[in-house]
């Protein structure tokens, strides 16, 4: 499901594959994993998302089951 227009509150991550995670404002109540297909992905959502919370600007995010799939800046 989209969610449109959100703050990023906080990103993390860790020196392994995949291991990505970022609060977005009204999202969830916790913590959601960056998690595409590959490695890159997970990357390019990291950069997208840390941007957004480094220079206060909106997303879009696309979340299924705890997990961000796609994102948008704005």
């Amino acid at each position: 499901m989209w969610h449109n227009n959100k703050a990023v509150v906080r990103t993390h991550v860790k020196n392994g594959s995949q291991q990505a995670w970022a609060i977005v404002q009204g999202v969830s109540s916790g913590w959601l994993r960056i998690k595409p297909a590959v490695a890159d992905g997970v990357s390019n959502l990291n950069t997208i998302l840390s941007v957004a919370l480094a220079n206060n600007r909106k997303v879009d995010v696309y979340v299924v089951g705890n997990e961000i799939s796609q994102a948008t800046l704005r």
